[in-house]
């Protein structure tokens, strides 16, 4: 497993980021340690993870796509339109060339924290979900219940999350993509199947 210097981390990070997005970082960072710790999932992963999740994010748009086509990171249409989600995968690409994270997980779920997708690894659903219910959050609907489900049941957590985000973007339907629809659609399935099993086990 490989080691990684999270102070000297930190402190690059923080050349990078404004203070807001530093503090949600480090807000990120330890909520992914906290779910790793009930969820058996390898901490110093999690804290990698959730600490570089948004590495990309200060980067101003127009700079977020030349660094893609400079690097040769594939940018669907709809990213083009939509720059700002660049920064998951521009993220990943950082932190595997800037901070020495060759871990294929961490950086898969650094590329899916913002639009999820179906069949999440158990990485992946603890960065999107701490992503999410991180203490600095305030606005989300549901906090209270989403936070509670995400240390009992992380497939059920991202059925809730997926469905309010959802629900929240419906104002934009333009805004959605395809990933966060698949995403829903795998979650909302496992959510009625478990329904199911359990309607049928009373029955």
């Amino acid at each position: 497993m490989a080691e990684y210097d999270f102070n000297k981390m930190q402190k690059k990070l923080a050349k990078y980021l404004d203070e807001d997005r530093y503090n949600h970082t480090l807000g990120v960072m330890y909520t992914c340690a906290a779910l790793a710790m009930v969820h058996g999932c390898s901490l110093k992963d999690a804290q990698a993870a959730g600490l570089l999740h948004d590495s990309a994010k200060c980067i101003p748009n127009k700079k977020k796509l030349k660094l893609c086509e400079h690097n040769r990171i594939p940018v669907t249409e709809f990213e083009k339109d939509h720059p700002f989600l660049l920064h998951a995968k521009l993220g990943a690409w950082l932190a595997k060339e800037k901070y020495g994270v060759s871990d294929s997980e961490i950086l898969s779920a650094i590329t899916y924290h913002t639009t999820g997708k179906p069949e999440m690894s158990l990485l992946e659903k603890i960065v999107y979900i701490a992503d999410y219910i991180e203490p600095g959050r305030v606005k989300a609907p549901n906090l209270a219940k989403v936070r509670k489900l995400a240390f009992q049941d992380l497939d059920e957590c991202m059925y809730e999350i997926l469905k309010d985000t959802l629900i929240y973007l419906e104002e934009n339907p333009k805004d959605v993509d395809s990933a966060t629809k698949d995403a829903f659609v795998y979650y909302k399935d496992l959510h009625m199947e478990r329904q199911r099993i359990g309607e049928d086990s009373l029955s």
